[in-house]
């Protein structure tokens, strides 16, 4: 913590050019943390990507992932959730415009946020 504190730059790369792994979590915990961060700064979808693999990689199901989703809301806050939804399913391999069908693709042909013109006045649709 002491050397976090100073603006360490040895404690934040290793040798490799690679982020110094945790020595106090396993794997899956820092992949699932690291998921987390992306989602409080609303992280590019290519950043999902990478962290999802790693997240599985680690053994992470993707419930587990939903989950952590899920469970960061209060702090997060629900539209920070929302955003990364769609970035982190695609990530998984799950496309949510499939899932909903025509009239998910039709609301983003129509909105240029690809939100449904009724959730933007707060409607629900």
């Amino acid at each position: 913590m002491r050397l976090l504190s100073l603006n360490d730059s040895r404690l934040a790369r290793a040798p490799s050019g690679d982020l110094a792994p945790s020595q106090a979590l396993d794997p899956k915990s820092l992949a699932l943390a690291r998921l987390v961060a992306l989602v409080a700064v609303g992280g590019e979808s290519q950043s999902y990507g990478a962290h999802a693999d790693a997240a599985v990689d680690a053994g992470t199901s993707a419930a587990e992932i939903v989950d952590v989703l899920m469970g960061v809301i209060p702090v997060v806050g629900l539209s920070h959730a929302v955003a990364a939804a769609h970035k982190l399913a695609l990530a998984l391999g799950y496309d949510p415009d499939e899932a909903f069908g025509p009239r998910s693709r039709m609301w983003r042909a129509v909105s240029p946020t690809g939100r449904c013109p009724c959730a933007l006045r707060g409607v629900v649709a």
